[in-house]
């Protein structure tokens, strides 16, 4: 896609690559024959101190990975309903691209919908 920086297409390579190979049988293969070898090795530290420092490493790529998948999802939707709200006569503007108001802008419009909501909800008073 144009504008994305080097890193950012890596890692929605990799994001790509990883779920697919993270998911089937051959990652849960390995790690049964990992555990195997390491129960036949007579639970060495050796092959403890494998398995953890291999365990950090994979923790740690697919946290970086799945992070940047996360905001790419999440902005990919925020355009959508940015969209949603622009093609709506009816819609406030001010909703478009809100998530980079400030956040005394945010507690505002917040505020609005719970008093709007309140006084939606509110009994009609009785005529007595």
């Amino acid at each position: 896609m144009p504008g994305e920086s080097p890193a950012s297409r890596l890692f929605q390579r990799a994001d790509i690559r990883l779920a697919r190979a993270s998911s089937g049988f051959a990652v849960a293969a390995v790690c049964v024959l990992f555990v195997v070898a390491w129960a036949v090795s007579g639970f060495s530290t050796h092959w403890a101190t494998t398995f953890e420092v291999t365990a950090a490493a994979v923790t740690l790529v697919m946290v970086f990975v799945l992070h940047h998948n996360q905001r790419r999802s999440l902005g990919a939707l925020q355009l959508k309903l940015d969209e949603l709200v622009r093609s709506s006569p009816e819609a406030d503007d001010r909703y478009v691209r809100v998530q980079a108001a400030a956040d005394e802008e945010l507690f505002a419009l917040e505020r609005e919908h719970v008093d709007h909501y309140e006084a939606v909800r509110r009994p009609p008073p009785h005529d007595t």
